[in-house]
């Protein structure tokens, strides 16, 4: 069947060509978008404007088409009598998919629909494949994000969530730029992978014959412009980390990380809290939302919870308790069954994991962190145990982390050497002696900032999955 409408798309392209229609045409001369077109109507308005044919609806010497560009649909009105034998007949060629211009006048039908009663139309690109089923589209998921362009064309809903993620960091940027954040560029190919944990991507330039690294995240160079003097920066970035991949990650996602100089970790709960309701209404126009099932009210302000008072409730697991004691009182809450093997950080990962199942659909602040988790967040003065850092939680999801940034080189290095020590999975890290330099001429107190843009798209927009908001998920190869 489809070979039979591929040939048949091919013939009618034969056939356009031999009449001297130019398949593939150049742009249209004062092109106007159709929903310009529709929200300033005037009755017997003369324009032009371009888009793909939706439908096509013949009878005897008339066709009916839906026409629609990135703003609108509109509808046409093709009458043999108006545009003339010829056209009409080179019409009669067209499909559903061809992308077409067309020019006349605006007028509403009967029905009030507004319509372009058209007098010349002209084929800008021939559409060789048939778009999915006008009703069904593409209802296979991977499908869909394996073509994503079909999955545009045939759902409005789709092409709607993309609109609002672009106005979304549209607005965080404009917000960070009315706060006087100087926006800023980091590499993306590291000699040493860090910043942030992670397994990266790994590569090599032949030119300086170096292995490289993708960023797991822009981190350490943002601070080393803090050393520079600048104070406010931020950078929405790309960042790669190669580990598993499900509703919540993807290898390849974008981060926002702001910094400021004489900031702390309750600064920027306090941006985080501004920075996101004002995205949230500037788009939305509310601050209340629907994901999955729950509600999501982002009124300020935000719950706080303590992230050591609800380990210590619920495990009785402190701080200061070795591997052995922690991997004992986890088994007997019957949350894990290694018997040993285990670093403190790994037992922690369990830990938040089952934390993560709990609800917590409105914002919350889990603050209060293990500071062996946090080796580049500044340790509380009154318990070093403790770091002054918090994660945020928003639709059962972490959506953001930040923290005091520690600016002792002294002690970062040591914390990157027990960082190291504990790392018995992976052989790819080394302690970066270029940001412990960088720091050794003095960074100022600052906070930082890290807000995941496709998780917080997802909540705002309620989708059940990461790869709905990315317009390019990886997926596995076809077989």
């Amino acid at each position: 069947m489809e070979n039979d409408l591929l040939k048949e798309r091919r013939e009618k392209l034969e056939k356009l060509e031999s009449l001297g229609v130019i398949a593939y045409g150049d742009k249209p001369l004062l092109r106007l978008d159709i929903g310009e077109a529709i929200n300033n109507f005037s009755e017997g308005k003369k324009l032009t404007v371009a888009g793909r044919l939706m439908s096509i609806r013949g009878h005897g010497k008339v066709f009916f088409a839906d026409l629609r560009d990135s703003s609108a649909k509109l509808q046409l009105y093709i009458k043999k009598d108006i545009v003339g034998e010829d056209k009409f007949n080179i019409f009669s060629l067209f499909d559903i998919g061809d992308i077409i211009t067309a020019s006349g006048e605006l007028f509403k039908t009967h029905t009030q629909e507004i319509t372009i009663k058209v007098e010349d139309l002209k084929l800008l690109s021939k559409s060789l494949k048939p778009l999915p089923e006008k009703w069904h589209g593409l209802k296979d998921v991977e499908t869909r994000f394996r073509k994503r362009h079909l999955d545009l064309i045939s759902s409005p809903e789709v092409r709607e969530v993309f609109l609002r993620r672009t106005k979304i960091v549209s607005k965080i940027r404009s917000f960070l730029d009315s706060e006087n954040f100087m926006e800023v560029e980091t590499p993306m190919l590291h000699p040493i992978a860090g910043g942030a944990a992670g397994r990266p991507f790994s590569t090599h330039h032949n030119e300086y014959d170096i292995n490289l690294f993708l960023r797991i995240a822009p981190e350490l160079y943002l601070k080393k412009l803090l050393v520079g003097g600048f104070e406010k920066i931020y950078e929405i970035n790309r960042s790669f980390r190669n580990e598993g991949v499900s509703t919540r990650h993807n290898p390849e996602f974008t981060m926002l990380e702001v910094y400021a100089a004489y900031n702390n970790c309750d600064d920027m709960m306090e941006l985080c809290e501004e920075l996101i309701t004002h995205a949230a209404y500037e788009v939305f126009g509310k601050l209340i939302f629907e994901y999955q099932g729950h509600e999501v009210d982002l009124t300020r302000p935000w719950k706080r919870v303590s992230f050591a008072k609800i380990v210590e409730e619920e495990f009785r697991i402190f701080a200061n308790d070795s591997e052995s004691v922690m991997l004992d009182k986890l088994r007997a809450k019957g949350k894990c069954r290694a018997e040993k093997g285990l670093t403190r950080t790994q037992i922690m990962k369990i830990v938040e994991d089952h934390l993560q199942t709990q609800s917590f659909f409105s914002p919350t602040f889990f603050t209060d962190y293990f500071t062996f988790l946090c080796p580049l967040a500044m340790a509380k003065k009154d318990n070093p145990n403790i770091s002054e850092r918090f994660e945020l939680f928003m639709g059962g999801i972490e959506i953001a982390n930040a923290y005091s940034e520690l600016n002792n080189p002294i002690e970062q290095k040591e914390r990157f050497l027990a960082e190291l020590k504990e790392d018995n999975e992976h052989n790819d890290r080394n302690v970066d002696e270029d940001f412990i330099e960088a720091l050794e001429y003095g960074m100022p107190p600052a906070g930082g900032l890290g807000i995941g843009i496709d998780r917080l798209v997802m909540i705002l927009t309620n989708q059940p999955s990461i790869r709905e908001v990315i317009l390019f998920p990886l997926l596995r190869p076809e077989a």
